[in-house]
C-alpha cells in the first residue's frame, strides 16, 4: 500500500499559530506513512518559517478569493488523497470546493472559540456588515467537509452548537510543543519582569493587564511582543497609566523563548481563545502563566498553582501579580512535557489521516 498524499493549506506563512503547528506537521509527519506538502494561497516573500524537505507551493494571491481557482487547479494536478486546511475564510473556500473532489478526504481545523469571538467583536462596523454572510456561507461549507479538528474541548462544543455539526465528525487535537528549549534556571529579576507575546486586538485583553499592573506597589518591568490593529489604545492606556517607564515594546521576534526564560512571569489577559501556543511554550521554558479563566484551551494547558494561576475576576488577577516566586521551573515545564509533546501530537494526526 503506497503512502497517503496530505496536502495542508493555509492563506500565510505569517508568524502565527496555525502556521507554526502546520509547517511542523508537515515536516515531522511519518514520510514512510504520508507524502506530505504544503499549499500557500499568499506571498512567499511573506513567509516567516523555513520549511525543508517538504514541497511547498505559493499561489502569490492577496486574498483567499482570489486564489479559489489557482486551489481548484492544484487539486486537480495533484490529486491528494487528504486536504487539510486552516483559518475560517479558507476553511468555507475549501468546504466549498470539496463537492468537486468526491474521492479526497477534506478536513479542516478551526482556530476560534466562534461565537464568543463574535460578542467581543460586536459593534465592529467591519466585522458586523461581513459577518453575516461569511456565517451562512461558512455553516453551509462546513457541513461538506469529511472532518473538523478543535484545538480544545470548549471550542468543539461552541463549534458544533454554532454549526449545528454531527458531533462525530468533530475532534479535539491540541497544538503540539514545537520549539525545544532548555528549562530555565531559577531566579528572580529585580524588579520583576512580567511578559504579553500576543496579537494587539481587543479580545487579547491587554487593557485589563495594564489595569491591573497601574495598582501594584512594588516595581516591575512589562514586556509587549507583537503587533495588531489595538496597539494605538493600548499605548495610549499605557500613557495614561503613567506607566511608559515599565512597558517595553517588541514589534516582533523569532526568539519567543529566550524571552519567556527571561522574564518572571507570563501575562494573559484573553477573553476567549483558541489554544495560545506562546502559553503553552511559557510553561515548557518553565515561566508561570497568570491567566483569566475563559472559553478555549487556556484551562487545558494552566493548572492553577502547579505551573500558573487561572483567576475568575480582575481582583484575583492583582492577588496573583505577586505570586512571582512561588513555582519551579522544572515542575512548570514537567506539567505540560508529556500531555502536550510533539509525538503525542502527531501520533493523534497520523491516527486521523489512516
Amino acid at each position: 500500500m503506497g503512502k497517503k498524499k496530505v496536502l495542508f493549506v493555509l492563506p500565510t506563512l505569517t508568524a502565527g499559530g496555525a502556521e507554526r503547528v502546520f509547517s511542523f506537521v508537515a515536516q515531522n509527519i511519518n514520510s514512510d506513512s504520508f507524502d506530505a506538502s504544503l499549499l500557500i494561497t499568499g506571498l512567499s516573500k511573506d513567509a516567516a518559517y523555513k520549511i525543508e524537505n517538504v514541497p511547498t507551493y505559493f499561489l502569490e494571491k492577496q486574498r483567499v478569493l482570489f486564489a479559489a481557482f489557482g486551489l481548484f487547479k492544484h487539486l486537480l494536478k495533484h490529486k491528494p488523497k487528504i486536504v487539510l486546511s486552516s483559518i475560517g475564510h479558507l476553511n468555507t473556500v475549501m468546504g466549498l470546493i470539496s463537492v468537486f473532489f468526491p474521492k479526497t478526504t477534506f478536513i479542516i481545523r478551526e482556530a476560534s472559540v466562534v461565537s464568543v469571538m463574535n460578542n467581543v467583536h460586536k459593534g465592529k462596523k467591519s466585522f458586523s456588515l461581513s459577518s453575516k454572510l461569511r456565517s451562512v456561507l461558512a455553516g453551509i461549507s462546513y457541513k461538506m467537509v469529511d472532518k473538523v479538528i478543535c484545538q480544545s474541548k470548549d471550542m468543539s462544543i461552541d463549534f458544533i452548537t454554532s454549526f449545528k455539526m454531527n458531533p462525530k465528525k468533530v475532534t479535539v487535537i491540541n497544538n503540539p510543543i514545537t520549539n525545544i528549549y532548555p528549562v530555565k534556571k531559577e531566579h528572580f529579576n529585580t524588579p520583576v519582569k512580567f511578559i504579553t507575546i500576543g496579537r494587539l486586538s481587543k479580545e487579547k485583553g491587554h487593557l485589563r493587564i495594564l489595569k491591573a499592573l497601574k495598582e501594584l506597589d512594588f516595581d516591575f518591568n512589562y514586556t509587549i511582543i507583537g503587533s495588531g490593529p489595538y496597539k494605538d489604545i493600548i499605548f495610549n492606556t499605557i500613557s495614561d497609566y503613567k506607566l511608559n517607564e515599565k512597558v517595553t515594546y517588541i514589534p516582533y521576534t523569532n526568539e519567543v523563548s529566550r524571552h519567556l526564560c527571561e522574564h518572571d512571569m507570563f501575562l494573559q489577559g484573553s477573553y476567549v481563545e483558541g489554544f495560545p501556543n506562546t502559553v503553552l511554550e511559557s510553561c515548557f521554558v518553565g515561566t508561570p502563566v497568570l491567566a483569566f479563566n475563559v472559553p478555549g484551551g487556556t484551562k487545558e494547558i494552566i493548572q492553577h498553582e502547579k505551573n500558573g494561576y487561572l483567576v475568575n475576576n480582575e481582583k484575583d488577577y492583582l492577588k496573583y501579580l505577586k505570586y512571582t516566586n512561588k513555582l519551579t521551573p522544572e515542575s512548570i515545564r514537567a506539567s505540560v512535557e508529556s500531555k502536550f509533546s510533539s509525538k503525542v501530537i502527531l501520533d493523534q494526526y497520523e491516527e486521523l489521516f489512516k
